[in-house]
Order: C-alpha cells, then structure tokens, then sequence
C-alpha cells in the first residue's frame, strides 16, 4: 500500500476544489467535500502505516521524471519510512477532526465553503511535505502551507487585526523562507540531487562549509515556520483567525512542520554541528521565554499560542542533543493534545463570546464535557503521566543529560525550568477559566455533541498515546539515524519532573485559592505587563524594520508620484496641449497654409543671408 501514497495529498487536494463547486448543488456540499477528504486521507494513511511496519526499517520511493534543470533531473514522487507514515496518520486525523468540529463552530458563515476548501487544501499541503521524495517537491508544499495560513488566519478580513495578523504570518514566515530556498539550492547543487536520500547520503562529502551554509539557510526557514525565536513574533497575533484553525496549526501543519523537517534531514544538521548548537540556543530562549509569556496573558488563546512556540522549542532542543525519537514522539504527542486544548477553547469561546479568560470563570457545571477535556489536555501539557506530554518531555530531558557538554547541560536545565513555568500557566489558565466566581452575563451551555465527540476522541487519543511509550514506542521509531538517543523514560528523571510539576500546580493553585476572583498573575508585578507584551520584541521590530521601511516606502511612493509620474503626466499634458495648438493652425484655408510656407522659407533665407554675411 506504500505506493498509494500519492492519494494523502490528492484526496484532500481534490475536496478543496469539489467544496466550492457543490455549494449550491449538493445540501451540506462543502461540509461533506471536506469531511471525505481528511476521511479518505486517514484511511490511506493508516494502510500506508500498517504496510510500513511489515519492513519499519525500508524507505518505500515511487518516483517518476519530473523536469531536468541543467545537469540535474527533478523527480516527482513519494518517500515513505515509519516517520512519515506515523506524521501522515497524526496530519490526518487532526484535520478530520477540525473538518467535522468545524462544522458546528463555523455553522452561519457565510464564506464556510472558502474555509472548509482552504482547511483541506492546508491539510493537503502538510501531507505533501511528509511524503515529498525531493526538496524541490517539499518546498510546493513548504509555500502551499504559508499561502493557506495567510488566507485562513485571515479568514475574518473585515476586521482590522485579522488582516494585520494574516499579512504579519506571512511576512514573517517569508523572512525565514527567503534563506530556506537558497538552502535547498546550496545543499541540491552540492550533492548533485534534490531527492532527499541523496541529499541525507551526500552531505557528508560536502566541504564543511557548503554544509554549514545549507543547514543554518535551512533553520531561517526552520525557525520562521515553527515560530521560534526570533521569527516567533507571528503566531500569538495569529489567534485572529478562527479556533479550529488556530487547532490544525499548532497541532498537525504549518508550525509542526519545520520540526518534520529537521527530523527528516536530520543527516544534514549532524554534518554540521554549529547548526544544532545554534538550533539548541534558540530553542531554550524560545522554550523558556514563551512559557513565561503565556503565564502573564489574558486571552486565552495567545496562552495556548505562546504555549505552542514553547513546546515546540522542546521538540527542537530534543533533536539539537541527539534526543530524535523523543523530539518526535513529543511532536506526535503534543498534535493530540494541543488540538484538544485549542478545541476546548473553542468551546469555550463560542459560549461565553469572548477570549478572555478574566470575563469567564465558574464554567465547569455550565460544561462539564469541555471542561474534562481541557483538564486531560492540561495535564497532558504540564507533564503529568500516564498522558503524552509527560514522556515526550522526560524523554528530551534524559536525552540532554545524556548528550552531556554544555549544550546538553543548558537544555537540561532550561526544559526542568520550562516544566515548572508550564505548570503554572496551565493551572492558571484551568482556574482561571473554569473555577471560581463566573465573571460571564452570557448564558452558557455546553456545546453541541459534533463538537464534544471530537473532544473526547483526542482526551482518549492523548491518554492511548502516552500509554504507548511505554510500550510499543519505547525504543522509538525504526529508521532513527545512527546514533539517536532512545526513548528513554527513566523512573527516577520521570519522578524529578513530576515533582517539579506538581510543585508549579500547588504554588498556583494555591495563589489562586487566596483570592478566586483575581488573577493569580499578579504576583507577577512589574515583570506582568512587560511578559503580557513579550517582552516588547515586536516593538523592537517595530522600531528596528516596520516604521524605516515605512518611511522608505512612503517616500519612494512620494519619488514615483512627484517624479516618475509627474514626468510622465507632464509629458502627455505637453502632447496633449501641443497637440492642441497644431489642432487650431488646421483650418482648411489654402491661402493661409501658403502664406505660412511663404513666411517659413522666406524666414530661413533670411537667416542664412545673415549668417554669410557674418
């Protein structure tokens, strides 16, 4: 079955055009389009995994000739090991389960045909990028994925910051991609081949700078997709665009990504090892940092949205100390369990109507089904076993202490201070949102069954998948590169971090029993406001590259109006006025025409008798 593998981004990408065009034919047209679609790519997907673990060590490639560039041909085709097949599962089932949440959540909008189509055509793209046998082919998929963030976190055009934050995504994420394509250039050129195995296989015999070069042009685009530091500014402001969204980016595409990526060429970053040791450094101040952040926010959505950049900062920190089959169950993990947050959410949002979490509070009678999965999904975050996020976590750690050296001690270190900080966040956000005094005149209700259902598919999905890694995943996935750590969950390290853990729930929670109406951030002090607005990074931007290029865009609008244009005007107005006094001397009198020409050549040996004379 691993040779239908072409079918994971053709049936989505199918349904993206067949929504819009049964809108009007077919009752609940784009519903049923975009339901069939991540339907059928779940189903192709699971066979494809259950034909890949008959030989998990085989890398199943179906290729044809694509075109030739210069000496090399590009070849269009599939590429399938276990990771692939696992990722194309988790992609898939996600977007399943956003397709069918969606329809209730986004019930009423009148633009849901052009959303549900731009869902399947982003699920299409993700899956692109998981079974991609070159980097060429990775790459249309790469932008595919940016073009339908842009259009989704958009999807609210007519309100001011829905426009901003779409354009900010894109912007940002393009910054990031300019080096990403020059890259995949340096490293294809080098080796002589775009095919991904080629590239794995062929680094080696690069000279070590080529290496590095590609590898630190791949990161710029590494860090601008999965929002890490300094490219991280994009993804809280992202929250404009709706929650079911905001569940598949976080969670199955677009941010989760460029951790795929550096998985995947992880031969790449190991030939050149300045390029982990500087994936490492971000990750920390990306995985701390953003933690600190989500503890000061009030919107609960950009909570969850700091709380993605941080976990995912996890995920690459794991891969910088040779941690790869944590980093990646921790990415599997956390798809289940951030898209049951962001679910959650949700709920909550299309309840109370608003986001933020000091107008809610008191939910949990109101919604008992929300609430339950919002703690699965919380406690899951933080750390706690049985779920997933507890040994995705535990494992990265273990990997870095292992890895040992200064890198390893540093990740080890900032991952321990990251679990506490989580704790605290999430146990603020649970009680903020869901205990104490409501603070809501909105009438609240559980939501509809096609929005629960989802709920409890991913509480359970989170727990099976924590259960898992204990099992089956223990070891990892087969095909993890020479020398990768194992998934290694020590009962003594596991026992450190959920200490850590529950110490971070009871000290908030605690906060929070001395006063249920207020918010436990404000032990924050000063450091609230100065966290709430991240550290005012973006008005360093701000400052640094917004308003300059401002400046210089108005004034090179200024130079082509004044200028250009006023040339170019004032040239046709001068034809236009020439034009018209040549007009007024054709009268059609044959007399004055002669008497013009009499008077010209009369004239002109006028002047040639002076100038013989002189």
């Amino acid at each position: 079955m691993t040779h239908l593998a072409w079918l994971l981004p053709a049936l989505p990408a199918i349904a993206a055009v067949l929504g819009p065009a049964t809108d009007r034919v077919l009752p609940g047209g784009p519903v049923i389009m975009g339901v069939l679609g991540s339907l059928g790519a779940l189903v192709v997907s699971c066979l494809v995994l259950a034909a890949q673990l008959q030989s998990p060590a085989t890398t199943h490639v179906t290729q044809i000739d694509w075109t030739p560039i210069g000496s090399t041909t590009l070849h269009l085709g599939t590429s399938v090991d276990e990771l692939a097949a696992v990722v194309a599962v988790m992609v898939a089932f996600v977007a399943l389960l956003v397709q069918v949440y969606s329809s209730a959540y986004m019930a009423g909008d009148m633009h849901y045909a052009t959303y549900t189509a731009e869902v399947s055509l982003f699920t299409a793209a993700m899956l692109l990028t998981v079974v991609s046998s070159n980097l060429v082919e990775l790459l249309v998929g790469w932008e595919v994925m940016g073009l339908c963030s842009y259009l989704l976190v958009g999807h609210y055009w007519q309100t001011e910051g829905s426009r901003a934050a779409a354009v900010k995504a894109l912007v940002t994420t393009r910054v990031g991609d300019a080096g990403f394509v020059v890259g995949i250039i340096v490293l294809g050129v080098g080796t002589g081949s775009f095919d991904i195995a080629a590239v794995n296989h062929g680094v080696g015999s690069l000279p070590h700078a080529t290496a590095v070069a590609g590898a630190l042009l791949l990161l710029a685009g590494v860090v601008g997709k999965s929002a890490q530091f300094p490219l991280h500014v994009w993804l809280p402001d992202a929250m404009a665009g709706p929650t079911p969204i905001s569940a598949l980016i976080h969670a199955a595409t677009m941010v989760a990504a460029g951790v795929y990526l550096v998985a995947r060429l992880d031969p790449v970053f190991l030939a050149a090892p300045v390029s982990l040791t500087v994936l490492g450094i971000l990750a920390c101040i990306s995985m701390l940092g953003a933690a600190l952040f989500a503890l000061a926010q009030d919107d609960l959505k950009r909570v969850l949205a700091w709380s993605t950049v941080s976990q995912l900062g996890y995920m690459f920190a794991g891969l910088s100390v040779g941690g790869w089959n944590a980093a990646v169950y921790h990415l599997l993990g956390h798809a289940t369990f951030k898209a049951l947050l962001f679910l959650a959410a949700g709920s909550v949002l299309r309840s109370v109507g608003t986001n933020l979490m000091s107008e809610m509070g008191g939910l949990w009678r109101r919604m008992p089904i929300t609430f339950g999965a919002a703690v699965v999904g919380g406690i899951s975050l933080a750390g706690i076993p049985p779920f997933a996020g507890a040994f995705g976590k535990a494992g990265i750690i273990a990997a870095a202490h292992q890895a040992g050296g200064g890198l390893g001690i540093t990740v080890e270190i900032v991952a321990e201070l990251t679990e506490v900080v989580t704790a605290l966040y999430v146990t603020r956000m649970i009680c903020r949102t869901f205990l104490g005094p409501r603070r809501t005149d909105a009438t609240v209700h559980e939501s509809p069954a096609v929005m629960t259902v989802p709920l409890v598919v991913l509480s359970v999905a989170t727990l099976v998948f924590g259960i898992l890694a204990l099992g089956p995943l223990s070891n990892g996935l087969a095909g993890a590169p020479a020398g990768s750590i194992p998934l290694q969950i020590n009962g003594s390290d596991l026992l450190v971090s959920v200490v850590l853990v529950l110490a971070g729930i009871a000290v908030m929670a605690f906060v929070f029993s001395r006063d249920t109406a207020a918010d436990p951030a404000r032990w924050l002090g000063r450091a609230g406001p100065a966290l709430a607005r991240g550290l005012f990074v973006d008005d360093v931007y701000a400052v640094l590259f917004v308003r300059p290029l401002r400046r210089a865009a108005r004034r090179i609008v200024s130079f082509d109006r004044q200028g250009i244009d006023a040339t170019a005007v004032g040239a046709g107005r001068l034809a236009v006025l020439t034009g018209g006094g040549l007009r007024r001397l054709q009268t059609g009198n044959v007399q004055l025409y002669a008497t013009g020409l009499i008077g010209g050549v009369a004239l002109i040996l006028l002047i040639v008798a002076l100038a013989v004379a002189a």
